[in-house]
């Protein structure tokens, strides 16, 4: 590892891609192959021109020609060639060949890496802007039995493929450099790879880092990164706490999202959850081994005290990893923009569950000023699909009084249009809901938790207070503070 960090300090501060590759290309020790598909050589074209390349570069090579590549990755059942299984296979092709080709006896100190980009430009219509896959697998040490590796997505903004092409080979010397150089800060990391890229030309709405130097790295946070950074609208992970791509999760799919705080998730979250997914897996445009349930987070319930916290975010991940649920964390603080993210890879019908509270919101036109067709425009991009809101009642404190559909106040400017959607059967009661747990509310489960007060435990889901208590969730800042004060 040390071969990396030893040499060429001078360069440090040269921020330019030119120097970055010659950085790479002066160290004895770096030694890989270049396999770019989809948008020509651009990557390993910055190496070539920087000079020094024989020295880094054992291969370069493009595999246009499917057949082609067919024969060298292995065949592709579902014919699609822009995916991540296709990226890997490139991977764990030329770093087997390196291995294997390359003798350490010869040369003891080189580090071996393998690079590798499957794309898809922007067509002829430019209707489509393209996307594409990008990784690297390497070694910080020769000695170095498991490999690192680091694996993205991208989408394309801009409309012209020359501009895409070169935009990718900027991201590849930025991955590539960042991998050997700026391992040891992945966080950073993320922000260097848009070095010299404007980020309304690329979105990278996905990433993980995994091998034996990222074992601290937790994927989720580093997908926090990517909304925190404005890399991107929305990321998702799964009970795994691995990062994948939205957009391959949702493709066609039906949805079912549900949008909260979960600080911690309660009973009543999972009572809405299992009561609205059995009303929406019972519609016969349903098909239930098509559907994708989601537990949404929208950034702004993250920045709930004014900053993120990373390890409140953290504690809400983990239980609902536990719970084995699908989380994804957005920009979108409005449901429509929520609705019309979800509109961009299916057609398949989408559900919307919420409690009353929720309901009333959405009907609040201040939510919409700063849209020219207002309140309207919000909602014909809310409910001009196949969606519907399931809706849990809520007790008032006050009166006791269930509020439903059928009785809750909206504006008096919003009644006609309220109606409107109720009565076409766009907002659906959750009827069959557990009486006994409508007086738990998160904030109070986490006040009772954070005063160390009885009672906060049969509020949760069964198994969720053993994995609090295991691992000091929500209250770690407070313990840590607590010792500080004694120390």
């Amino acid at each position: 590892m040390a071969s990396v960090l030893k040499r060429d300090t001078v360069f440090e501060n040269i921020p330019s891609i030119k120097a970055k590759t010659l950085r790479i290309n002066l160290n004895p020790d770096i030694y890989g192959t270049f396999s770019e598909i989809g948008a020509g050589q651009e990557t390993a074209r910055h190496f070539f021109r920087s000079g020094g390349a024989s020295g880094t570069i054992a291969k370069a090579m493009s595999a246009y020609d499917k057949d082609f590549s067919d024969a060298i990755y292995g065949i592709e059942n579902d014919g699609r060639y822009v995916t991540q299984s296709r990226l890997k296979k490139m991977l764990s092709h030329e770093m087997t060949l390196m291995e294997e080709r390359i003798s350490r006896e010869t040369h003891p100190e080189r580090l071996f890496f393998s690079y590798a980009n499957t794309v898809a430009t922007i067509d002829f219509s430019k209707r489509y802007k393209g996307h594409g896959w990008v990784g690297i697998r390497f070694q910080l040490d020769p000695n170095q039995k498991e490999l690192d590796e680091i694996i993205l997505h991208i989408r394309f903004k801009q409309n012209e493929a020359r501009l895409q092409q070169e935009t990718l080979g900027i991201l590849g010397v930025n991955l590539i450099y960042g991998a050997f150089y700026k391992y040891h800060k992945p966080r950073k990391m993320l922000k260097y790879l848009y070095d010299h890229i404007d980020k309304d030309t690329v979105e990278i709405d996905m990433v993980n880092f995994s091998g034996p130097n990222f074992k601290d790295v937790d994927n989720r946070l580093m997908s926090l990164q990517l909304i925190r950074n404005d890399m991107t609208d929305a990321v998702m992970f799964g009970p795994d706490g691995n990062n994948f791509l939205p957009a391959s999760a949702l493709y066609k799919k039906n949805i079912l999202a549900l949008r909260g705080s979960f600080r911690p998730v309660t009973k009543v979250n999972m009572d809405m959850f299992h009561k609205s997914y059995d009303i929406f897996v019972r519609d016969s445009a349903v098909d239930q081994e098509n559907t994708m349930v989601i537990f949404e987070i929208t950034l702004s319930n993250l920045k709930a005290s004014g900053e993120i916290d990373e390890q409140d975010f953290m504690d809400r991940a983990e239980l609902l990893c536990a719970l084995g649920h699908t989380v994804m964390i957005s920009k979108f603080q409005e449901y429509f923009k929520l609705v019309e993210y979800f509109n961009r890879y299916t057609k398949a019908k989408i559900g919307l569950t919420m409690g009353v509270n929720n309901l009333v919101d959405i009907f609040d036109e201040k939510y919409y000023r700063h849209l020219s067709g207002g309140i309207l425009e919000a909602f014909g991009k809310l409910f001009f699909k196949d969606l519907q809101v399931y809706l849990y009642p809520m007790k008032n404190a006050e009166t006791g009084q269930i509020m439903t559909s059928n009785n809750i106040k909206v504006h008096p400017r919003m009644k006609e249009l309220y109606k409107f959607f109720k009565y076409n059967g766009k907002v659906m009661d959750i009827i069959d809901y557990d009486p006994e747990i409508m007086h738990i509310f998160s904030r109070d489960v986490l006040k009772k938790l954070i005063n160390n007060e009885d009672g906060w435990e049969e509020m949760l889901p069964e198994g969720i207070p053993e994995i609090i208590n295991n691992e000091s969730l929500f209250t770690r800042k407070l313990l840590k503070s607590k010792d500080d004060k004694i120390k």
